[in-house]
């Protein structure tokens, strides 16, 4: 019986909340792999690291939200490569695990598919993995022609033929620094442990003034 592979999820989980988790899941469960792994991101190219608690905090928060959840798992890789975490490098750790022949996913938001002519290698990423891109449902027709000054006609085919339609969790990352900021409940928003984990280590409460603003991404 052939493989079905393994899907990669990268993130700055700066929290880890359910929408990661959701999405995850439903991915997962779309794509037919024995594995979903969630990869921190050590040193996001585009992140600012004011905005981020440490690679460690948010390692072991990922690895609490999932402790439990079967087919679901945690990959340090980022967290322990030195140099900005680029998608490219990881996937290349993981096909040369791997193999050339088992099947490897990326896993990215809609917002994202349209800016992969920055990414680092992008035109080599393509070819080691299949990137998927979870969006709303409605939203699947993204404008892609930014990727046809690095990527070629077929390559962007392929990342069209990625598109997948997930459930629509109206919950960021940066709603939940903000509510920790201010003093306001994140119940619900995140699992138990990771609120749990969040409030041992006092996480986020002291939020920078841009908090959530992005700079340009080049992963």
């Amino acid at each position: 019986m052939a493989d079905p592979g393994i899907a990669l999820f990268g993130g700055s989980f700066n929290p880890i909340h359910h929408g990661h988790l959701i999405i995850a899941r439903a991915v997962a469960e779309r794509l037919g792999v024995s594995r979903m792994v969630l990869v921190p991101s050590a040193l996001p190219p585009h992140k600012r690291a004011s905005e981020l608690a440490s690679a460690m905090d948010r390692l072991e928060m990922a690895r609490l939200a999932v402790a439990d959840e079967v087919g679901l798992d945690v990959s340090d890789v980022e967290v322990y490569r030195e140099g900005p975490s680029y998608t490219f490098l990881t996937v290349e750790h993981y096909r040369r695990l791997l193999g050339p022949d088992v099947p490897l996913y990326w896993v990215i938001g809609g917002d994202t598919l349209p800016e992969l002519h920055t990414w680092y290698r992008i035109s080599e990423l393509v070819e080691q993995c299949r990137i998927v891109t979870a969006v709303r449902p409605g939203y699947e027709e993204l404008d892609l022609s930014p990727l046809g000054r690095v990527l070629s006609a077929g390559q962007i085919d392929r990342l069209r033929e990625g598109i997948l339609p997930t459930p629509l969790i109206d919950i960021s990352a940066t709603q939940i620094r903000r509510r920790i900021g201010e003093g306001r409940s994140i119940r619900y928003l995140v699992p138990e442990a990771v609120r749990e984990y969040i409030e041992s280590r006092g996480l986020y409460r002291e939020l920078p003034a841009a908090a959530g603003a992005k700079s340009r991404p080049t992963h």
